[in-house]
């Protein structure tokens, strides 16, 4: 039964340990967080809505003339790096399960990204375990216990631990206020933050996070009121949170002056977050004009023109102002091949690595632990002894019509294109289903933003019934035969377990690949639909107010967005 008056209940099962993170203390703080800022997110969600629907009728992304004083003014900067994040060239990310984080602290890099985003299918036993993983971690007690017995500890050297929650979007089902879902951002950064801010700086660094998902500056500006007020709840020294921008959406690369400025106190740099941007770019555009298509998902590189001029304009935005600039991360697995194929794996990451120092390029992520001493050295070759090149000014001149630029690329679908994104994206939902955010497929560490980016693109090539090289036109009956095709190959010679989680991929996809409506994220629908605990799933068809239901909040909680 729900309690009145703003106390938290929580709502999913309390596994071992869980009451050591699912505290009192640490729910009340978390509750005070909603009751200040919940508000504030839900109509900065409704302002996403209100902007996308602009967007299709028409409207083109420009450079806000509001905001021209704070992009033309040289001198402000960021806040120089904070301990712990001097030293970026390689930083790696991976989800916070138990034993991804003991092979990731050991792994050399020089930080550790934890993340409880996109390589994190977000039940709550995964969530939960993730921030005890994280607890243990910080307090140099963690452990994992292998099945043959061996024990894996961690070393003395420790990356610098950088902690990724949820984004504004997605919420929470498992903890509620007044029978309102909470805002997942609010509750993996509040727990987080409550259980190990102090700790962190005792131990010389500090409560250090990456933030997804952003659109425009004031949802940064929203996260820095977070901050602010989470440090003083707490009596932290203002500042000492960091935070890095994941410029992952279209939007937000008209507004990444802006972005730092909101953060300036708490910045700590901007992410290149390509997977995501590439998926955007189609969400943003889905239902615009066919110049507009992008082709299969393998011809859209970092030299096609909008990302090359994304990447140019997020390096030279950062270092004008003091900040780092990170780039996107290398996804391949070269452990699970063979000799041959791993050597051109890791020389296709190094030269990936080495052009993106070249470009600017503060430092880089990479998915796997194989992956960190190559990275370190494609960087070292450039910057040599230097932990940056903060100090490198590259101006640019990059206009609005260069960052949604197809200028020379070829908008070419294939079958084959077509068929691999309805295949990784069944495989990948059907191991999501399963507990599993990050998944190998094809050689290639996979997150979220593959079924992103999968089923944005056939939506978008259904909607406009583009052609493809071998003649046909995307259609729904072309489609519902691939999937017929792909869902045999995928579940010959499985049990009615695993069959079933396809099953339910297969619903996913069609629901949020196939139909009239291109919903703006996969994970709204399919976490309400799967990875709830049982008792809290709804059942029956789900609408829009089904997946929005944080956004329902008292008009007494938070203030109106600015």
């Amino acid at each position: 039964m729900n309690r009145p008056n703003g106390i938290p209940t929580v709502r999913g099962t309390m596994h071992p340990r869980f009451d050591e993170i699912v505290t009192p203390e640490a729910l009340a703080f978390v509750a005070k967080l909603d009751s200040e800022f919940a508000g504030r997110r839900a109509e900065l969600l409704q302002a996403r809505r209100q902007n996308s629907r602009q967007i299709t009728q028409g409207a083109n992304l420009d450079f806000r003339a509001d905001t021209a004083a704070i992009r033309e003014d040289d001198t402000w900067q960021v806040a120089p790096p904070a301990p712990g994040l001097t030293d970026r060239r390689c930083e790696l990310i991976s989800p916070a399960n138990r034993k991804m984080a003991v092979h990731a602290l050991n792994s050399g890099a020089d930080v550790w990204l934890a993340d409880l985003e996109d390589a994190t299918a977000p039940t709550w036993k995964n969530l939960i375990e993730g921030q005890l993983n994280l607890f243990d971690a910080v307090r140099g007690q963690l452990t994992y216990d292998e099945s043959n017995g061996d024990r894996l500890s961690v070393g003395e050297h420790r990356p610098t631990l950088v902690m990724r929650p949820r984004g504004w979007h997605l919420c929470e089902k498992h903890i509620t206020i007044d029978s309102r879902p909470m805002s997942a951002s609010l509750v993996d950064f509040g727990l987080y933050f409550f259980h190990n801010a102090q700790k962190l700086i005792d131990l010389g660094a500090g409560p250090y996070f990456y933030l997804p998902k952003i659109e425009n500056n004031l949802e940064a500006r929203l996260w820095n009121d977070v901050f602010v007020f989470a440090q003083n709840e707490l009596g932290i020294p203002q500042g000492t949170i960091r935070a890095t921008v994941l410029i992952e959406t279209i939007t937000a690369a008209f507004e990444m002056d802006e972005i730092l400025y909101e953060l300036r106190e708490h910045s700590s740099g901007l992410n290149a977050g390509r997977w995501d941007y590439i998926f955007s770019y189609v969400r943003t555009f889905a239902h615009r004009g066919e110049e507009f298509v992008l082709p299969d998902r393998d011809q859209i590189t970092m030299t096609t023109p909008f990302m090359r001029a994304y990447t140019r304009l997020l390096v030279a935005t950062c270092h004008k102002r003091g900040a780092h600039a990170i780039g996107g991360p290398a996804a391949v697995n070269p452990t699970l091949q063979d000799e041959e194929r791993r050597l051109r794996a890791l020389n296709a990451v190094r030269a990936e690595k080495e052009r993106e120092a070249s470009e600017g390029f503060d430092g880089s992520w990479v998915a796997h632990p194989a992956l960190v001493e190559t990275c370190l050295q494609a960087y070292a070759g450039v910057l040599g002894d230097k932990h940056d090149q903060r100090d490198v000014i590259r101006p640019v001149n990059v206009t609005a019509a260069d960052l949604v630029s197809l200028d020379g690329v070829q908008q070419t679908i294939s079958l084959q294109g077509v068929r691999t994104n309805v295949s990784v994206a069944l495989r990948y939902l059907a191991a999501w289903i399963g507990g599993r955010g990050a998944v190998l497929i094809d050689y290639l560490m996979e997150d979220a933003a593959t079924v992103e980016i999968s089923r944005a693109q056939l939506w978008q090539w259904l909607y406009h019934e583009s052609q493809l090289a071998e003649g046909p036109f995307v259609t729904r009956d072309l489609l519902d035969r691939v999937v017929d095709e792909e869902m045999a190959k995928l579940t010959r010679g499985l049990d009615d377990k695993h069959t079933e989680r396809y099953q339910q991929a297969r619903g996913i996809l069609e629901e949020t690949a196939f139909g009239d409506y291109l919903p703006g994220f996969f994970t709204t629908y399919a976490y309400v639909r799967y990875l709830i605990d049982s008792p809290l799933r709804l059942s029956g068809p789900l609408d829009k107010e089904d997946v929005r239901q944080s956004e329902k909040v008292p008009a007494m909680a938070g203030s109106p967005a600015a």
